[in-house]
């Protein structure tokens, strides 16, 4: 189980193509506090059907979109 659990499922329920969340939302949702630990973590979205795109730090931002996996 990862301590980023809760976020993936709320990405993969949310089904848009791509959409941000901040640092804060990301926090709230995943009940832990985004920290250089996302990068080895965000590898483990692509289960869920999404991947990480761009991180913001100056915006405090991260960009998740759909992957097109499942659509073959």
């Amino acid at each position: 189980m990862s301590k980023y659990d809760a976020l993936w499922k709320h990405v993969q329920s949310d089904g848009r193509d791509a959409f941000i969340l901040t640092f804060d939302e990301i926090g709230k949702i995943a009940g832990t506090v985004l920290d250089h630990s996302f990068l080895n973590y965000k590898k483990e979205l692509l289960q869920y059907g999404y991947e990480v795109g761009k991180i913001s730090l100056k915006e405090r931002t991260v960009v998740f979109r759909k992957t097109n996996q499942n659509d073959a």
